[in-house]
């Protein structure tokens, strides 16, 4: 399995700097409710959710700059993640875990919530990555034991 959690730390780190006393104190609440969006959904799908939490945050910040009719983080969310045509556990789990994530990260004006989405989609695709290579390396260490036999 993924240490997100671990991974995602990293991530901020080189966004915030290695001292954790200096990050926003949002950093230490929204991390739990990402990793459960990973933990639930896998890297890949949770890399795509991410990226639509990207896109719903932006639609947000649009409608409340064009002061227009705001449905809500939670209904640009669904539309961008196609969140309500295959409702499951794992889907509902990472819907309602990154709708936490995001009304924790707004408590405090110190960050914008897109730097969490962004950090989060970044770690979903190095484990991804990693993940690949590794299934790759393993394919292929089958392939020399069975030829070599």
């Amino acid at each position: 399995m993924y240490d997100f959690g671990h991974h995602f730390t990293q991530e901020l780190g080189s966004h915030f700097g290695p001292d954790t006393d200096s990050w926003p104190a949002t950093a230490e609440r929204v991390t739990p409710f990402l990793a459960i969006v990973v933990d639930a959904l896998g890297v890949d799908e949770g890399l795509r959710w991410f990226e639509a939490a990207r896109k719903a945050h932006l639609r947000v910040t649009e409608v409340e700059r064009n002061r227009s009719y705001n449905f809500s983080f939670a209904h640009y969310l669904d539309t961008a993640s196609g969140a309500h045509e295959n409702v499951t556990l794992p889907v509902l789990a990472g819907f309602e875990a990154l709708k936490a994530a995001y009304a924790a990260a707004l408590h405090a004006n110190s960050t914008d919530v897109d730097v969490y989405f962004e950090y989060a989609a970044q770690t979903c695709s190095r484990l991804g990555a990693a993940r690949r290579d590794r299934v790759q390396q393993l394919k292929q260490g089958r392939t020399r034991r069975a030829a070599a036999r």
